[in-house]
């Protein structure tokens, strides 16, 4: 039982860790496009 459970929490910690990844590359990609069309109307 303790095994199981050991397991279970470790997936759950890797898929959180993961989709916390995801998401901050998401939230850079969305900076550098929002920087990116400052640039263009900059110029």
């Amino acid at each position: 039982m303790k095994r199981i459970l050991a397991v279970m929490l470790i997936s759950l910690f890797t898929l959180s860790l993961l989709s916390g990844c995801n998401t901050i590359r998401g939230a850079g990609q969305d900076i550098e496009r929002g920087g990116e069309a400052i640039q263009r109307s900059a110029e």
